[in-house]
C-alpha cells in the first residue's frame, strides 16, 4: 500500500551512527538549503529541508547522530524518540534513511538492527564505500540486501554518485510500501553475532586488514600523549593564529565600511539629530557589531569542518579526553575554548560539536572566561598609560600575557565546581567512532560555514542590535538645546582661554557630548553604583565606561575618549588618551588610576562577561535566557571579587 503523507508532504527521517556521512546525503538531496531549528524546549539540534521527486513532495530531517537507541543522555532521548515515533512534539518519519558507514559496517549493524524492529519502511544508504574501492575491497551488494531485508544503496553523496537511483527507490518505497522485515534479536549479544555475519559473508577482508594495519600506525603517532599533543597544538596553533589574524583585516574592512556608511546616512540626517544619532550611533552601529563577528565565525567553523572532514577531530577529541575529563570536561571541549580566545561568540556556537547537552552546557559557561581580542584594547591602553611607564616593557608584556593566560587558569576550578553543584550529574563516558582518514569534502565545507553564518545572523544578530539600540537611549537621553547651552558656557568660562583659536571648535565639541554622557541616563546609573566599584578603585567615569561597553567590549577605550573630552575617535594607542588617564583625579585630588586601580580594571575585564554580544550568543545557544543571565551574574560577580581584592591588596602594598 502506499504510504500515507501528512499535507500531502512524506515525512523522511534520515539516521544512523555519528560520522556516518550523514550531513552529505542531506546536503546532496537537498542542495544544501536546510532550515536549522532546535527540538522544542532543548538546545538539540534539528536540521530539516525539502524536495521533490517528480510529483512527490518529501521533507526531510536530519535525526542526530546514535550508536544505539537505548539512550544515555537526555539528547540522545531526544533523537531515540524522534525515530521510534513516541516523541510527544515530532510526527513520525513515513520513510527511514539510515547511513551504513562501509568502512565500520559491523558497528554500523548494531543500530540498524534495533531501527529494523521498528517496523519503519528503510532504506540503507551505503557511504564511504569509494573509499573502500581504493582499498581494493568488494561488497557484494546483493548479499547484503538479502541479509538485511531492505534496498541498499551505495553512494558517494560529495560526488553525486548514487544520488539519482536512492531517489528512485525512495519514491518507489513511499508510492509501494515495503513488507515489514522478520529479522528479530534476543539480546545484544545476538546482535553482535548477526553484524559479524553479515560483515564476513558481504566483505572480502584481506586488503583491508593491511590498509588498516597502516591507519593504526598513524592513529599510534596521532594519539601518542607526546608527539600526538605536540602535533594537536601545531594544528591548534594554525587554527588560533588563522581566526585570530586572517579575520583581523577582513574585520577592520567591515568596520571601515560601516564606518563610512554612518558618515554618509549621517550628513543626510544632519537637520535631525536624534534620528540621525539613532541611525549612525545605534542601527548602523549594531548591524556592524553583528557582522564584523561573521570573519571569525567562517573561518573558524571552516576549520572545524575540515578537521572532522578529514577524520582528524576525532583523534583530537581522544586525545584531549585524557586532559580535560578530571575537571568534569568533554574531549570536544578543547576547540570551543581554544577559539574563544580569538572570540567568544563562535566558541559557544562551536559548542554544538559536543555529544550530550551537560558538556555542551559545560562548555558555553566557560567559554567567555577566555581573554577574547575584544579585551586586548583595554590591556593595551592601562598597560601603556601605567603599567609600562612605571615598571618598563617586560612587566608590561608580562601583564599582558597574564591578563590572558588569568580566564583560562581560573576556569578549571570554575568547571569542577559547576559539574558538582549546578550541572550534577553522572559525566557520560566517552565514546568516538574514528572514521577513516580522507581528504575534507569542499562543498560540505561552505554549507557548514554558510550554515552557521546564516543561524548568527538571524539569531544572535537581532539580540545584539536591539541590546545596542537599547544602549544608545540610555546614552543618548535625555538631552535638550537648554542643557547643550549650559554646557557651552561652562566650557566658554573654564576652558577658552586655555584653548588655542583653532581647537575651540573641537575642544567645546568635545566638552558639550562629554557633559552630555555624564547627565545620560547611563552616566547617571554610573554615578548610582559608584560606591560598589569605589572598593575596586573605579569613579563614575570608569562605570559609565563599563556599562557603555556592554554592545562590545573594545567600546570601553572610545568612551573614556568621550568621558576625557576627546571625542569619540580615541584608540588604545592614543598618546593623548594614555595623557588624560594618568592625569585623571578624584575629587579628592588623589589620582584616579593607580597601579592597583590599573590592574583591577584588567583583571575586572578578563574575567566579567561584559558582552551583550556573548550574551545573545549563549540564548541562542540553550534556548533559555537563564543560562545568559546566571553567566552574568556569577562572572560579573567573579571579576568584581578579584578586582576588589587585586587593588586592596596592591594599595595595601604600597603601590
Amino acid at each position: 500500500m502506499p504510504l500515507a503523507t501528512w499535507e500531502k508532504t512524506t515525512l523522511v527521517g534520515l539516521i544512523g551512527n555519528p560520522n556516518a556521512g550523514k550531513s552529505s546525503i542531506f546536503n546532496a538531496l537537498t542542495g544544501g538549503k536546510a532550515k536549522v531549528a532546535n527540538y522544542p524546549g532543548v538546545t538539540v539540534e534539528k536540521m530539516s529541508g525539502r524536495f521533490k521527486i517528480d510529483d512527490v513532495n518529501i521533507e526531510i530531517v536530519d535525526i542526530p547522530g546514535l550508536y544505539t537507541l537505548t539512550a544515555m543522555s537526555r539528547d540522545e532521548e531526544i533523537a531515540a524518540a524522534a525515530i521510534r515515533g513516541d516523541s510527544e512534539t515530532e510526527r513520525k518519519a513515513n520513510v527511514m534513511l539510515i547511513a551504513l558507514d562501509a568502512t565500520n559496517l559491523e558497528r554500523n549493524l548494531f543500530f540498524f538492527s534495533q531501527v529494523i524492529e521498528l517496523g519503519i519502511p528503510i532504506i540503507a544508504v551505503l557511504t564511504m564505500s569509494d573509499i573502500m574501492k581504493r582499498k581494493g575491497i568488494e561488497i557484494d551488494l546483493a548479499a547484503l540486501k538479502e541479509k538485511l531485508g531492505v534496498p541498499v544503496v551505495p553512494v558517494v553523496s560529495h560526488k553525486g554518485h548514487g544520488i539519482a537511483r536512492l531517489k528512485e527507490v525512495l519514491k518507489e518505497v513511499i508510492e509501494k510500501g515495503q513488507e515489514p522485515s522478520h529479522l528479530r534479536f534476543d539480546n545484544i549479544e545476538s546482535r553482535y553475532q548477526w553484524a559479524e555475519q553479515v560483515h564476513a559473508e558481504t566483505f572480502k577482508e584481506n586488503p583491508a586488514l593491511k590498509l588498516r594495519a597502516r591507519q593504526d600506525q598513524i592513529d599510534k603517532w596521532l594519539t601518542h600523549r607526546v608527539f600526538g599533543l605536540f602535533f594537536f597544538l601545531l594544528v591548534m596553533y594554525a587554527m588560533f593564529q588563522s581566526v585570530y589574524t586572517l579575520a583581523g583585516p577582513i574585520m577592520e574592512k567591515i568596520d571601515e565600511g560601516f564606518g563610512k556608511l554612518g558618515d554618509l546616512v549621517g550628513g543626510a540626517l544632519r537637520p535631525i539629530p536624534w534620528l540621525q544619532s539613532l541611525i549612525v550611533d545605534g542601527l548602523i552601529a549594531g548591524i556592524g557589531g553583528v557582522v564584523v563577528f561573521l570573519p571569525q565565525i567562517l573561518i573558524l567553523f571552516g576549520f572545524v569542518a575540515m578537521l572532522e572532514g578529514s577524520g582528524y577531530l576525532a583523534r583530537a577529541s581522544f586525545l584531549m579526553d585524557k586532559l580535560l575529563g578530571w575537571c568534569g570536561l568533554n574531549g570536544k571541549a578543547f576547540i570551543p575554548l581554544l577559539s574563544s580566545f580569538a572570540c567568544a561568540i563562535p566558541g559557544i556556537m562551536a559548542a554544538r560539536i559536543m555529544p550530550d547537552s551537560r558538556s555542551r552546557l559545560a562548555t558555553i559557561l566557560v567559554a567567555p572566561l577566555m581573554s577574547c581580542s575584544a579585551r586586548l584594547p583595554v590591556y593595551i591602553l592601562l598597560i601603556g598609560a601605567v603599567i609600562e611607564p612605571k615598571f618598563g616593557p617586560w612587566v608590561a608584556g608580562l601583564t599582558l600575557f597574564g591578563m590572558h593566560a588569568l580566564g583560562a587558569i581560573i576556569s578549571v576550578p570554575i568547571i569542577w565546581f559547576l559539574n558538582r553543584t549546578v550541572l550534577r550529574g553522572k559525566r557520560l563516558p566517552f565514546l568516538m567512532e574514528l572514521p577513516p582518514y580522507q581528504w575534507p569534502k569542499w562543498r560540505e565545507v561552505g554549507l557548514a560555514m554558510a550554515s552557521r553564518a546564516k543561524v548568527f545572523l538571524q539569531t544572535a544578530g537581532t539580540i545584539i542590535v536591539v541590546m545596542s539600540i537599547i544602549i544608545w537611549g540610555l546614552l543618548y537621553f535625555p538631552r535638550s538645546a537648554e542643557a547643550d547651552a549650559m554646557y557651552k558656557q561652562e566650557f566658554a568660562i573654564r576652558f577658552t582661554s586655555q584653548t588655542p583659536p583653532e581647537k575651540l571648535v573641537t575642544a567645546e565639541t568635545n566638552f558639550v557630548e562629554a557633559k552630555r554622557l555624564e547627565d545620560s541616563y547611563l552616566g547617571r546609573f554610573g554615578k548610582f553604583i559608584e560606591p560598589a566599584f569605589k572598593p575596586a578603585g573605579f569613579d563614575w567615569r570608569i562605570s559609565t565606561a563599563i556599562l557603555a561597553a556592554f554592545p562590545a567590549r573594545e567600546v570601553l577605550v572610545s568612551s573614556l575618549g568621550i568621558i576625557f573630552d576627546l571625542g569619540r575617535e580615541e584608540t588604545e594607542e592614543s598618546v593623548l588618551l594614555k595623557h588624560k588617564v594618568q592625569a585623571a583625579k578624584w575629587p579628592d585630588g588623589s589620582k584616579l588610576l593607580t597601579t592597583g586601580t590599573s590592574f583591577a580594571l584588567m583583571v575586572f575585564f578578563a574575567l566579567c562577561c561584559q558582552c551583550g554580544a556573548t550574551l545573545a550568543a549563549i540564548k541562542r545557544e540553550t534556548n533559555s535566557w537563564k543560562w545568559p543571565i546566571f553567566v552574568f551574574v556569577y562572572m560579573t560577580s567573579l571579576a568584581w571579587i578579584f578586582a576588589v581584592v587585586v587593588n586592596q591588596a596592591i594599595k595595601a602594598l604600597g603601590g
